[in-house]
């Protein structure tokens, strides 16, 4: 079995792309070399994430949810139904997340106007110190493994990325944001 930092041992993008268009030929086959490190991309990204969310003790889902409610600004504090727009999740698993977030007194929720069905979520002091420090975490990792490129390289990999994401999504009709490998239908 390797360990973690040997190679995998697997055929390199290129070497893959030739296989297919000599077993396949007239099958196009140039998105392998676009879409297959960009999926192992995702999978590192993701793991990497997971590692440095685990070691603050926070799960991507609960970070959601803290980071919809402190991008809001003062006073931080959104409708349930808000933050299900925005997170891109169903109305059920907001309520899960909030219950779950305020078991832990990272937010409050109330119920607004007399009306049981709508409800506020408000981040806590807590909550607040909690999603900044994670968000510090995350960022400062991600910026280290982004490190390899310049600024400029950044900057146009970004503009290439969102307009490969812009006409892809337009292309399938499908504008929702989710987790790698998440069934968000």
């Amino acid at each position: 079995m390797a360990s973690r930092n040997e190679p995998v041992p697997e055929k390199s993008v290129r070497s893959i792309g030739e296989a297919w268009r000599r077993e396949l030929p007239g099958v196009p086959v140039s998105s392998i070399g676009i879409v297959t490190p960009v999926w192992r991309l995702a999978k590192l990204f993701g793991d990497d994430r997971r590692r440095v969310l685990a070691r603050a003790g926070v799960d991507p889902a609960t970070l959601d949810l803290l980071s919809v409610l402190r991008r809001e600004g003062t006073p931080y504090t959104l409708t349930t139904r808000e933050l299900s727009r925005r997170s891109l999740v169903t109305a059920g698993a907001v309520s899960q997340r909030v219950a779950r977030a305020e078991a832990e007194g990272l937010v409050t929720r109330r119920s607004v106007g007399g009306r049981p069905r709508t409800v506020e979520v408000t981040l806590t002091p807590a909550g607040h110190a909690l999603v900044e420090s994670t968000v510090d975490s995350v960022l400062k990792r991600e910026a280290e493994l982004l490190a390899a490129l310049t600024p400029a390289q950044q900057t146009q990999l970004t503009e290439l990325l969102g307009a490969l994401f812009d006409t892809v999504a337009e292309s399938l009709g499908d504008h929702r944001l989710t987790h790698v490998g998440d069934d968000a239908s």
